[in-house]
């Protein structure tokens, strides 16, 4: 995602008078050795009568010589370039073995040619040698390089030494001509560019680096994001003229350091003289008759092509025009009655830490906890400030001890405060730093006793609880004797850490004397009007816990309660009418000067309905207890949102009659659309954001927005970077929900018919299950294809949506149920999983659960976006699509896509051509939708490799998708467990502007199949080969098929007219300590695979070639596909 820009740099002279112009030499054209690709340059002088002779210098820089035969009053020189600001990584190269560190000595061979730039920098006249202040400064840096040990890198020693001319000269804007000397610049501690660059080579001469002065242009482009920690760069793009040093390196040649910066040069110095002295560099020579002259110059940069990027998929221009878009897709909405609400799952991964097991495969951790709590309390702040935080189990996956954890965030959709005072919200997951006082055991009796009381109940129904010391004793005395090892390498593989071991002894060490809880059984009475407290009568004389370290309320000995309690209530049904939540019976008090005094005064007599009894023989309970010094309270589970909302009116009260933050867990509220929720939960690899429904898209905009700015202030990232340097996604997903304010609204209940049209359409179109999606797809994927996988489905689902159009004619709403029916067997995927579906209907209306009846639709093949406008775009596109069909539903024929459905539709080609085919037909039915709005998506889901161009054709590598194969059962040190192979990569082959039939393209010597395409002069093809080799996998003898060397190859000629290699790894070998930091560094490791140009030299046995393209065009199973790993099935 490359961006280019055009820089003007124009300098002119005024004379007042005719003058004779003597020969210039002009040093303004980049140098051989500039890094940054230079796409086109021009060199304009005035006036137009002159000469120019281009040459080069004895340092082998581009110079022209311009004469000027005739007088004149002006002379002006301009300079015009475009240049491709892809990002280069300075420190990519190699030195020699023997020079990695310093105090290294030059070869031999090599002091004559190097002897000018070793020569030291002299103070004043020649030969005088380098000044007293500098010398003493240079003392000094070779005592800190002394300290540093005989080991010192000499990378290392560069930036010491680049850094400490940073901090100790000051940069300052000089005008006047000529540089100063090193003494001066150091002494005074300030200088510009030119004086800090010569200082830096004469710090350098006399350390034994041979070093030169270099001047050239600086081009800074302004970021698309503030940074989180150091500078952010240029508010605005900016160009100058600019200087630097360069020093040689045995192995790596010439590198540039920026002392006026500290960093190393990348692709934003452009050389244009490299010279052992500044005399010999200047940008302008020359001399004139006598006059008086004005100077007057200009240094411009503007951007002159943008790819889209995960920072800017954007220009404003098209913003604006997507906005205008959805405001009238709204107003349309709006007309046909849909009732429409979207929800979301984004997912989000840390910007730091990210090779963490928590952050890849794991789905809880320490740093994940951390993160969450911060994004969670963020988000409350903004949308929930009168809300409850909540932080209780969440899903519970098979395989997995306990549940995970979840923090919900709940607030009442009538304005009413749920909670009123935040302060009373304690965070259990605070970093060290930041933690509160530890809470008093006691306190979990006074909340309770407060509750207690508030009910008017009897204080003995706070009733403590305590830990088990029989199943303590029974424990303590199996484990072996002394203290469980602490180094990792004494404990066996699959067995507890060694923090796991410590936690359990001591929690077998703990007191079984103090009660651990206290507990208050509680329930609605049966007639709903008041609150009941049943009265346990236990064996054991005393309320005993079940032994873990679960929340007291999880470990309550339920079965020693009762022989049969009170078979449990149905919960409401969601989709019956609700009457509005009851107001809040108390008024925020005016505060006292006492804080305590004023929470105190919260706790007021409830009114007689609230009022409790004893009685009933229900489980459930509220349980307060101290762990880790913070005051947690237990929910009970709730059939009725208007029970939970007592109860946490209740326990706030009790809280603020104590003075005392509490942290709420336990069972959340039952869902209803008179309370809005979102949640914030872990998941393997990344921490997953639940969202509120939005019933427009400015409003789900202005979320998305806000919760893309609130994870990234919670250092939260949304895409990450493979070690390659492939940017991917955070790994999980962004599930997209549909539904409605309440789930009789849903218009996926209400038309039936609308559903079927999704199916059919997302059948159809290939691109829309693949152009968002994540890497790992296919039959085993977190969201296949309703075909993939098990052709028979598709006869199958149209007898189900024969079924459905039959039970739902004339009212197509008053069987809800029939969906659910028809289609619960087959959106699934191969193992019958119903959740693990691209189309997700386990919320939308189940026959058999209230909790399945909430009129949601979930999409689970999108992943997530890395910029919240490419997330509103995706909304937008399914928005449309439920408009376009709600008026006319599609009725077609489902394709069997067959070979092609992992074939050719993983090449970005026919998947950007099918997707602009479905954005076609939504603006034939009148919606705007411009196909050029997922030029983003296919970026960021396609890269470009790299192009180069061979004669009049354009040959381009892009990477494409490859199925992913889940393997057999293996057995591991914990178990059993099935891998995912992704060793085979997959890349697009596409030629432009080529005469079809002039040229074959090879790769690795093999023909490779183009296709015809649409347009006449472009042909593509798709390349798999296996890009790594790990022990299980598909065909693990087959070795790494790397590089891949492509060549052009013309035919009539049986030669080789152009090509280029595409590395899977570093073509150097470095192997990289971990991925990269950021998008720019991840951008210079994938330009650094990429090398264009080189082709096979001499005669090519083209006659061979047409017989392998014969060969492969009998080969059916995979047209226009190239696999290396059987290429012997055409050779």
């Amino acid at each position: 995602m490359g961006i280019k820009v055009a820089l003007e740099h124009r300098t002119s002279y005024s004379f007042d008078r005719m003058v004779q112009v003597y020969p210039h030499e002009i040093r303004l054209r980049p140098a051989p050795h500039s890094r940054t690709p230079i796409e086109a340059y021009s060199l304009t002088i005035e006036p137009a009568e002159h000469f120019v002779n281009w040459q080069q210098d004895v340092f082998g820089n581009f110079l022209a010589r311009v004469v000027f035969p005739e007088r004149t009053d002006h002379m002006s020189i301009t300079v015009g370039l475009v240049a491709d600001m892809a990002v280069i990584n300075p420190l990519d190269f190699f030195v020699e073995e023997w020079a990695e560190h310093f105090g290294f000595e030059y070869e031999e061979h090599d002091l004559p040619d190097l002897e000018p730039y070793l020569r030291p920098v002299d103070e004043d006249e020649a030969g005088s040698g380098p000044g007293p202040v500098v010398t003493a400064w240079v003392e000094k840096l070779d005592a800190a390089v002394r300290e540093r040990g005989p080991k010192f890198r000499t990378i290392d020693f560069l930036v010491l030494a680049n850094r400490s001319v940073l901090e100790d000269v000051g940069y300052s804007v000089r005008m006047e001509p000529g540089v100063q000397t090193p003494d001066h610049t150091l002494t005074s501690a300030v200088g510009s560019c030119r004086d800090s660059a010569w200082l830096l080579v004469s710090i350098l001469r006399q350390m034994g680096l041979a070093a030169r002065f270099v001047s050239g242009y600086l081009v800074q482009l302004a970021s698309d994001v503030k940074s989180l920690d150091g500078p952010s760069g240029p508010p605005a793009d900016f160009t100058d003229l600019h200087a630097w040093t360069e020093v040689y390196l045995p192995g790596a040649g010439w590198v540039g350091l920026d002392p006026t910066s500290g960093l190393f040069a990348g692709e934003g110095h452009i050389p244009l003289s490299a010279t052992p002295h500044p005399s010999t560099a200047a940008a302008i020579s020359g001399a004139t008759g006598k006059c008086k002259a004005e100077l007057d110059f200009s240094n411009t940069v503007v951007r002159v092509h943008e790819d889209p990027r995960t920072t800017l998929p954007y220009t404003a221009e098209q913003w604006a025009a997507i906005r205008a878009a959805a405001v009238e897709l709204d107003e349309r909405m709006a007309q046909q009655d849909i009732r429409l609400t979207v929800g979301g799952e984004p997912t989000f991964v840390a910007i730091e830490n990210q090779e963490a097991p928590e952050w890849n495969t794991t789905a809880d951790g320490p740093h994940k906890r951390l993160l969450a709590s911060e994004l969670a309390e963020r988000m409350r702040t903004i949308y929930a400030p009168d809300g409850l935080v909540q932080r209780s189990q969440g899903k519970w996956y098979p395989g997995e001890p306990l549940p995970r954890w979840q923090i919900g965030l709940f607030w009442r959709t009538d304005g009413e405060a749920l909670w009123r005072d935040s302060d009373l919200l304690a965070d259990p997951w605070l970093p060290d730093d930041r933690k509160p006082a530890p809470v008093e055991i006691s306190a979990s009796r006074a909340l309770v006793e407060k509750v207690v009381d508030a009910l008017g109940l009897p204080e003995s129904q706070a009733r403590p609880a305590y830990e088990d010391p029989l199943v303590r004793l029974l424990d303590l005395v199996r484990q072996p004797y002394g203290d469980p090892p602490r180094d990792a390498e004494d404990i066996e593989p699959g067995s507890d850490s060694a923090d796991v071991r410590a936690e359990l002894l001591r929690r077998l060490d703990s007191s079984t004397d103090e009660p651990a809880a206290f507990v208050l059984p509680i329930s609605r009475t049966s007639d709903g009007t008041g609150w009941q407290s049943a009265d346990w009568t236990l064996r054991r004389g005393r309320l005993v816990l079940l032994e873990g370290d679960s929340p007291a309320g999880l470990r309550l000995p339920l079965n020693a309660i009762t022989w049969a309690g009170r078979p449990p209530e149905n919960p409401d049904d969601p989709t019956a009418p609700k009457d509005p939540l009851p107001q809040q019976r108390t008024q925020r008090p005016p505060r006292p000067l006492d804080p305590a005094e004023a929470r105190y005064a919260r706790l007021v007599e409830s009114n007689d309905a609230a009022r409790g009894n004893v009685g009933g023989t229900d489980v459930t309970a509220l349980v307060a207890e101290v762990r880790d010094g913070i005051l947690h309270v237990f929910m009970p589970p709730t059939n009725r949102l208007d029970d939970f909302v007592e109860l946490v009116s209740l326990v706030e009260n009790a809280a603020a009659a104590i003075d005392t933050p509490v942290v709420v867990e336990g069972y959340g509220p039952p869902s209803d659309p008179r309370i809005q929720t979102l949640t914030v939960t872990p998941d393997p690899g990344v921490i997953e954001v639940n969202v509120q429904p939005a019933s427009s898209w400015a409003e789900q905009d202005d979320l998305m927005q806000t919760l893309y700015h609130q994870a990234r202030l919670s250092r939260l990232s949304t895409e990450g970077f493979d070690n390659d340097g492939t940017t991917r996604g955070t790994g999980g997903g962004n599930h997209i929900t549909l539904g409605g304010t309440t789930p009789s609204d849903s218009p996926v209940l209400r038309r039936p018919d609308l559903l079927v049209s999704l199916l059919t359409h997302w059948q159809r179109h290939p691109s829309l299950s693949y152009l968002f999606s994540g890497r790992f797809i296919g039959t085993t994927s977190q969201a296949p294809r309703v075909d993939e996988g098990r052709e028979e489905a598709l006869y199958e689902l149209e007898v189900a949506f024969s079924e459905i159009q039959r039970m739902t004619l004339g009212d197509r709403s008053a069987s809800p149920w029939v969906v659910d029916r028809a289609l619960r067997h087959l959106l699934t995927d191969i193992t019958g999983n119903t959740h693990r579906a691209e189309f997700c209907i386990d919320k939308l209306y189940s026959p058999d659960s209230t909790r399945g009846r909430l009129g949601l639709l979930e999409l689970r093949g999108f992943e997530m976006p890395p910029h919240h406008q490419m997330a509103m775009v995706q909304s937008q596109l399914v928005r449309s699509m439920v408009s376009r069909f709600w008026d006319e539903p599609l009725k077609a024929p489902l394709i069997r896509h067959g070979a092609n459905l992992h074939g050719r539709y993983m090449l970005p080609h026919f998947v950007t051509a099918d997707i602009g085919r479905v954005a076609e037909d939504l603006r034939e039915h009148g919606i705007d939708f411009d196909t050029s709005w997922l030029d983003p998506f296919t970026e960021f889901r396609f890269p470009r490799i790299g192009t180069t161009v061979v004669g009049d054709a354009e040959l381009e590598l892009r990477g494409a998708i490859e199925p992913w194969n889940t393997l057999g059962e293996e057995s591991t040190s914990s178990g059993t467990a099935r891998y995912v192979d992704s060793s085979v990569e997959r890349i697009q082959v596409s030629v432009a502007g080529a005469d079809v039939g002039r040229y074959l393209v090879t790769c690795n010597g093999v023909p490779v199949p183009l296709l015809r395409t649409e347009r006449q002069d472009v042909q593509v093809a798709g390349v798999r080969y296996r890009a790594w080799q790990p022990p299980s996998a598909l065909h693990p003898t087959i070795e790494v098929q790397s590089p891949l060397h492509f060549d052009v190859v013309e035919k009539q000629t049986g030669r080789a007219v152009g090509g280029c290699t595409y590395h899977v790894v570093h073509p150097g070998g470095r192997s990289y300590d971990g991925p990269p930091v950021n998008a720019v560094e991840a951008e210079s490791r994938r330009n650094g695979r990429f090398e264009e140009g080189g082709f096979a030299a001499g005669k090519v046995d083209v006659a061979r070639l047409v017989e392998m393209q014969a060969r492969q065009s009998i080969d059916v199973t995979a047209p226009g596909m190239l696999d290396l790993r059987r290429t012997g099935v055409y050779t």
